[in-house]
């Protein structure tokens, strides 16, 4: 078989996110002085991130080669993807190259950073081809559960990497053509070094079903539901599932509101590039509700993950300003729950029930990723001599390992890889060579990486435990006790109903205070630290917890 490439030459693959989790994904592709970033995803905190909005991939790594980087090449345009590309442009300005509706999503975020001005965009289409040092990327058509996802063939000095991004096989698409078959044949034919190729539904066995399907599910819905509102909640990015809704909903002469930020924006974006067709009269703002019955409305909202701050579980918990649930009314779940959301789902669903809803979220989603068989073909049709398992916990990782191996892949040519492991890949071999700094970097509002791991873990402590506040007031050159010590508590005890422990409290802080002042102690550190450890102790000794205590001394002349 021909290959224009140097069989002796070897090209580095690193994941900085993604792998070991669903989200954060962020791949560098490196050859001598040349880095491409595939592309900048976030993830959400974990229950145990108090306070944390959001988590952004640790770049560290790019931002010490920053003049190697080239580029940033996007996928597609969920916030697994791009959502951390804002945070990060900040630090490493270079291009950002993805389809028309990815660009159009990334300007919206974007705008809200006021980075429009400074970071170059470009729209590339599918079958087009950019150059960025050494490294040319081919962008492919493939169908996802949002519109004008691509795959990327990566032509390197090293052979052709081919990265799947988030993919299934769908034939009859709700917007647009098919995935390219086509293509991925070819570049198999031509030889391909590796395949990076979504993890996902790799434990599911058999074919993801078309989205098109769905829209018949909506329009048994509808009929079924004739004389109630219908609230209808999925993902903001779905284009594909808003647009079968409002088709079912001008079908059954209903008015369509769109509630949720995230929701608003996307399918204005849509709206304006064309990628979503809202018959006229048929878009109504959310304000205009009153104007109608219920029979005459449809809601697509976001939440269905049970997001605490999404528009379904403000309704469901009574705090939405403007739609209260109301018996009778059909709520519809069109997702399926993350791993680890399915907790919050529940809690949405008991409340929506609790209020007379008709919570209706089985058989009302299709996935956006390949099962099996998906996977099978693309093994089939692009033959690679190495496959990297890429988009999945470890589980979904080893899973599509033992796939690979059913497809021919030898054992020695499927790499598992872990977030920061550096692999040197060519024809001659694959090999981890070194670990770069990755992981998630914490954002708490404004602040970007200013909460650690510390800091979480007082959070935590305060959380599970509570504080006392210990506050002494001593003279200033004899460190005499002028006043106190007075104990201020919270998250601890209610004080009113433990007025002894305080009181009790109160005379360990004052024996141990004396203790030190006899002794001539006269560092405050040293009395503070005395303070905590005699206070610290008899707490757990009377109680079994250990509260966080910050003792402050005043001096006064």
């Amino acid at each position: 078989m021909k290959r224009e490439i140097n069989l002796n030459e070897k090209v580095k693959i690193i994941p900085l996110g993604g792998l070991e989790q669903i989200g954060m994904n962020i791949t560098a592709i490196e050859y001598e002085d040349n880095i491409i970033v595939v592309d900048c995803g976030l993830s959400f905190p974990d229950d145990d991130m108090l306070g944390i909005d959001l988590v952004i991939p640790d770049v560290t790594y790019l931002k010490e080669n920053i003049d190697k980087v080239k580029g940033f090449v996007i996928t597609h345009g969920h916030e697994d993807h791009i959502g951390a590309l804002p945070y990060v442009l900040k630090e490493i300005n270079v291009p950002v190259y993805a389809t028309k509706l990815t660009i159009g999503i990334i300007e919206g975020k974007l705008k809200e950073h006021n980075l429009l001005n400074s970071v170059k965009r470009k729209i590339v289409k599918y079958g087009q081809s950019i150059n960025l040092g050494c490294f040319r990327i081919e962008f492919i058509r493939t169908n996802h559960s949002i519109v004008d996802a691509a795959a990327l063939a990566i032509f390197t000095p090293a052979g052709i990497i081919v990265h799947t991004g988030d993919f299934k096989i769908d034939y009859t698409p709700v917007f647009g053509d098919a995935i390219d078959l086509t293509r991925f044949g070819e570049l198999g034919k031509k030889g391909v070094l590796a395949l990076m190729c979504d993890s996902t539904n790799v434990l599911r066995p058999g074919f993801t079903m078309s989205e098109r399907t769905i829209g018949k599910t909506f329009d048994h819905i509808f009929a079924e539901n004739i004389e109630r509102r219908i609230i209808i909640a999925t993902f903001a990015s779905n284009v594909d599932r808003v647009q079968q809704i409002i088709n079912s909903a001008y079908k059954y002469g209903r008015k369509v509101i769109v509630e949720g930020r995230s929701m608003v924006n996307v399918i204005t974006i849509a709206s304006e590039l064309g990628y979503i067709k809202i018959p006229e009269n048929t878009l109504i703002d959310i304000d205009e509700m009153k104007n109608y019955t219920d029979k005459q409305i449809v809601l697509v909202t976001t939440g269905s993950q049970g997001e605490s701050m999404a528009a379904l579980s403000r309704m469901a918990a009574s705090i939405h300003k403007k739609v209260t649930i109301k018996p009778g009314d059909a709520v519809i779940l069109s997702s399926t729950p993350i791993p680890g959301n399915e907790k919050a789902v529940s809690r949405v669903i008991n409340e929506l029930s609790m209020k007379g809803a008709n919570v209706i979220y089985e058989e009302t989603h299709v996935s956006g990723h390949a099962c099996q068989e998906e996977i099978k073909l693309i093994y089939s049709l692009v033959k690679p001599a190495f496959a990297i398992p890429v988009h999945g916990e470890y589980r979904h990782l080893k899973a599509h390992a033992e796939l690979a191996e059913s497809m021919g892949i030898d054992k020695e040519h499927i790499v598992i890889m872990s977030s920061g492991d550096v692999l040197s890949i060519g024809y001659e071999g694959a090999e981890v060579v070194e670990k770069v700094p990755s992981g998630g970097v914490l954002v708490d509002g404004l602040g970007v990486g200013d909460v650690g791991n510390i800091v979480l873990r007082d959070r935590q402590n305060l959380a599970e435990n509570g504080i006392i506040i210990v506050v002494m007031t001593l003279e200033k050159y004899s460190n005499q006790l002028l006043s106190g010590p007075d104990i201020v508590t919270r998250g601890f005890v209610y004080v009113r109903e433990s007025e002894n422990l305080i009181v009790d409290a109160k005379h360990v802080v004052y024996d141990a205070l004396e203790d030190c002042l006899n002794k001539r102690v006269s560092d405050w550190g040293r009395i503070k630290m005395v303070v905590k450890d005699s206070l610290s102790e008899y707490l757990w000794k009377k109680m079994k917890r250990s509260p966080m205590i910050l003792p402050i001394i005043m001096e006064v002349d």
